[in-house]
């Protein structure tokens, strides 16, 4: 001990140093005492969290003890109420999604919805792995993890509902195939899903949430059952953006378990257009992820039947499943074909343009950059008729003419015969001559420009 000059006994420099020492050791125990009780699996009995309707989280959730920014790796459109689960949903069953990340990171957190459930749904476990590869539902056993809703293994959904997990610290890699896993112990639905996933998931009896060795997926399943979103804390992108859309947007016609939709293509040449590793990079290159945003059969103005209705209107589902997304930067809007196609009238000119221009100002009222496609080709394929072709080309020159959003790409310029423009060139038709193939699919994500998604980008035909 030594005294200042007032007087007063002043403590050591080397008790000082100690003193320091002891409170940064105090604050680092602290701080993964935190961690620990919220963003894992502590061994505590807690009851299931019970989520109000419409709230996202429930009771809250904390991030895991890391830097970065929150964007969506992955996601999915509730489309339908699963048929033949009125009843039991898909009790005492466990259902292991495969999805694909789009970026990488060191955290990770999931969306489970109850959308067209009509009663609560409790998950009474649920988990996030990655797949060991191979296209089979086995995990790699050190990335396994247990999910948890604001603290609790539990989480009861209301009909109608959705809730976010709480944050996993897992390190999720980009491109690679994470494994999300929930199991219901009591009767409920119908179960909300999305029927064309072009993806192979998998389904248990019991509860097999966490196991790693797979053995027990028995079942395999072309649908997504529950699961509408993986985000992931990155320091890959700065942000989101959705491609929202119908059955091209969807995939339909591509290669299963491929991952070649033309979002899935796209993504990854944002990427290396980005700077990534593999890519030269850009300045004028957004560094974003991109997630799909669409459904098979989706049209601008028109929803199918139900409550909620099955495959709901972009206008009606607009707000959720695109400006509800993580993080969410801009939207590309690729709408129309069914309309002008399925129709039992002929569709509506004005009506239409008009829905399209109400989902433009709604994302620019959020901040969004909006790039709209131009409606592709379907001569050949069944409904056609001149009518609906000279439908699509005045559609098309109203979106070409900048007076619709605020850049378009023009997919039906790409993917058109030069020799026939009412039709898909051969080699980017899957055969039904409507939607592309693998081809196609790559074709379209070549043919949007990266900078049409920066807001500062001129208002223009990209």
């Amino acid at each position: 001990m030594t005294r200042g000059r007032d007087g007063n006994a002043q403590a050591s420099p080397a008790k000082h140093r100690a003193l320091i020492a002891a409170i940064v050791v105090l604050i680092l125990a602290l701080s993964s005492a935190i961690y620990a009780a919220t963003a894992s699996d502590d061994g505590t009995a807690r009851g299931p969290v019970r989520v109000a309707p419409g709230h996202p989280r429930g009771e809250g959730g904390v991030a895991p003890a890391s830097t970065g920014v929150w964007a969506g790796a992955w996601a999915a459109a509730p489309a339908a109420a699963e048929p033949g689960t009125e009843e039991t949903g898909v009790a005492g069953r466990s259902v292991r999604n495969v999805v694909h990340s789009g970026v990488g990171g060191t955290g990770a957190r999931v969306t489970l919805s109850n959308l067209y459930g009509q009663s609560p749904l409790t998950i009474s476990h649920a988990s996030v792995a990655l797949a060991a590869g191979g296209g089979a539902p086995t995990a790699v056993a050190t990335s396994m993890r247990r999910l948890t809703f604001a603290g609790s293994a539990a989480v009861v959904i209301p009909p109608g509902g959705q809730v976010m997990s709480d944050a996993a610290r897992i390190p999720v890699p980009y491109g690679g195939d994470v494994l999300v896993t929930t199991y219901s112990p009591t009767p409920s639905g119908p179960v909300t899903y999305h029927p064309r996933a072009l993806q192979t998931s998998f389904l248990a009896e019991g509860d097999r949430t966490e196991d790693t060795a797979g053995a027990a997926y028995t079942e395999r399943t072309p649908y997504w059952r529950y699961l509408t979103a993986l985000d992931v804390l990155t320091h890959e992108a700065d942000g989101t953006v959705v491609a929202f859309g119908d059955s091209i947007t969807d995939g339909y016609g591509s290669t299963p378990d491929a991952n070649r939709r033309w979002p899935d293509v796209f993504g990854t040449r944002l990427r290396a257009a980005a700077g990534h590793k593999g890519g030269d990079g850009h300045r004028d290159v957004p560094r974003y992820s991109v997630v799909n945003g669409g459904i098979s059969g989706n049209r601008v103005l028109t929803s199918k039947s139900g409550r909620p209705a099955d495959n709901p209107s972009g206008l009606s589902r607009f707000s959720r499943d695109v400006l509800g997304r993580t993080n969410v930067r801009a939207v590309v809007i690729a709408l129309g074909v069914n309309d002008i196609l399925h129709s039992p009238e002929l569709a509506d000119r004005d009506s239409l343009l008009a829905g399209l221009r109400t989902m433009a100002d709604e994302a620019r009222s959020r901040g969004l950059r909006v790039v709209g496609a131009t409606v592709t080709p379907f001569g050949g394929y069944g409904g056609y008729t001149e009518a609906r072709e000279a439908l699509r080309q005045e559609i098309n020159a109203e979106i070409r003419s900048g007076r619709v959003f605020d850049a378009v790409v023009d997919f039906d310029r790409a993917l058109r015969d030069p020799a026939d423009p009412r039709r898909l060139r051969a080699e980017y038709d899957s055969g039904d001559h409507l939607h592309p193939g693998d081809r196609g699919y790559a074709r379209m994500a070549e043919t949007l420009d990266p900078r049409a998604l920066l807001k500062e980008a001129p208002r223009a035909q990209l």
